[in-house]
């Protein structure tokens, strides 16, 4: 895989969330665990709780298109006739896609922005944000500097050729980056973990087969690799018991951050490296969900966890990751995030 550095946003624990499941709370936490992939294509109620609200008033110009479904094959003439050197095509403009797009736009004014969606579900909220939808397979008779894929693997039916199709969307001049999860790291103890430690081996698991044979695809194009997984503590709010072990660590960052990390890679022009995406305070379920109780932001009570089973987690660190990239999070903690920092001291989990 060549060398490695990993990305892992904040999406907690390989819990997926659909956005219409996590309008229950008080205040919509957008933070990212490591065991799913973090991009969804949510609705854009969802988008204003993660980011300002000038996403949604901004002039973006997105044309989006989709990286899983039937192909078209009606060739896309919404495109502009020439690409300019900072256009960005998004592949899954979801959460993570949008605030990708909207951190590009202030880097890069006046550049275009295209996105894939898998159906046209979401255009017209893509419309009213100053998106042009398009769908996957849609010829274009051009390629782009910079390409972000951000589409999960569970609406693929084929997720590698996926991922391929969106590498042969990219010109190989700016930047590739692949958003993966950290679930292929072979590390099940709540131990610690980098950006260079072990994966599990292919054939092992399918989960991990599916990420890693992605991975590999992009790696082998020249492409980037962010390594990032989706949040847990709003589904374990909504369903109030959950089997699950409450000591497997887990390792958070806030959408935002996931989204200035990904734009800080994507403009570094890197090649062939896996980069990994935290805030470097790694919690246990049992510790996020009293965390989420003490923040007083939810309308909800959490039961607690009844499991006893399972395999634990890992304990993230991506400090190699910031000093290369020359990045840091905006919110240090969920605990930073959630405004209960103070009353809560991490030195159980380190």
């Amino acid at each position: 895989m060549g060398s490695t550095v990993c990305i892992s946003p904040a999406t907690f624990t390989g819990i997926r969330l659909s956005s219409s499941r996590s309008r229950s709370s008080k205040s919509s936490i957008s933070f990212l665990s490591f065991l799913t992939n973090p991009n969804r294509n949510f609705v854009s109620k969802h988008i204003s709780s993660l980011s300002s609200s000038s996403m949604a008033s901004s002039t973006l110009q997105v044309h989006a298109s989709s990286s899983t479904g039937a192909a078209s094959e009606e060739l896309d003439s919404s495109y502009a006739a020439t690409v300019g050197a900072n256009d960005l095509l998004i592949v899954g403009p979801g959460v993570l896609g949008r605030l990708v797009a909207e951190k590009w736009r202030e880097e890069h004014p006046g550049c275009q922005i295209t996105g894939e969606t898998i159906t046209t579900d979401h255009h017209e909220e893509l419309i009213k944000m100053g998106i042009h939808p398009t769908l996957k397979g849609v010829k274009r008779d051009h390629k782009f500097p910079y390409v972000i894929f951000c589409a999960p693997p569970s609406r693929s039916s084929d997720y590698a050729s996926d991922v391929g199709g969106a590498a042969s969307l990219w010109n190989g001049e700016g930047s590739f980056l692949f958003t993966s999860s950290s679930a292929p790291y072979d590390r099940y103890d709540n131990g610690e973990c980098y950006e260079d430690s072990p994966v599990v081996p292919i054939g092992k698991s399918p989960r991990t087969d599916v990420l890693l044979k992605a991975e590999k695809i992009v790696l082998d194009a020249g492409g980037c690799v962010h390594k990032a997984d989706r949040g847990m503590h709003l589904y374990y709010l909504k369903v109030g018991t959950i089997e699950a072990n409450a000591h497997h660590i887990v390792n958070l960052i806030h959408y935002e951050d996931a989204a200035s990390l990904s734009v800080a890679i994507l403009k570094k022009k890197l090649r062939n490296r896996l980069f990994l995406g935290c805030d470097n305070h790694p919690v246990s379920r049992q510790e996020v969900m009293d965390l989420v109780a003490k923040s007083g932001k939810f309308d909800q009570t959490f039961v607690g966890f009844t499991g006893t089973d399972g395999l634990l987690g890992k304990k993230l660190n991506n400090s190699r990751t910031r000093e290369e990239i020359g990045w840091e999070p905006k919110y240090t903690s969920f605990a930073h995030f959630l405004g209960v920092a103070g009353i809560f001291s991490w030195n159980n989990v380190h």
